[in-house]
């Protein structure tokens, strides 16, 4: 019987370390300082006319394509960082947050 108990406190264990991080990057999908009003304004003025030069249409195909590059929470701040310094657009942290928050709620949906 210790033993067993052993083997299941080994197992949860393991168990956690590598669930983790997949556990966290669902965690990182809250933008809790963001606004999602405030995003799509950002949205509006600075990403639409170069989405829709590349992508066609609105330039939201960029975010509901099959092959699109933003597959995780992480991964759709690092691109807003991205074309922020790309762009020279000079967002704060807050900023991207907004610009974060507003596409996760109307495209992305990564959940908490």
């Amino acid at each position: 019987m210790k033993i067993c108990a052993i083997k299941k406190s080994m197992f949860v264990f393991l168990f956690s370390i590598i669930a983790t991080p997949a556990l966290a990057d669902q965690y990182t999908a809250i933008y809790p300082s963001g606004d999602p009003a405030l995003g799509k304004a950002l949205v509006q003025k600075n990403c639409i006319s170069c989405h829709a030069s590349s992508f066609g249409g609105d330039g939201a195909s960029i975010y509901t394509r099959e092959n699109r590059i933003v597959k995780t929470s992480r991964g759709l701040k690092a691109q807003i960082r991205n074309c922020n310094t790309m762009l020279g657009l000079k967002w704060f942290e807050d900023e991207e947050q907004h610009v974060a928050s507003y596409l996760n709620q109307t495209y992305y949906h990564f959940e908490k």
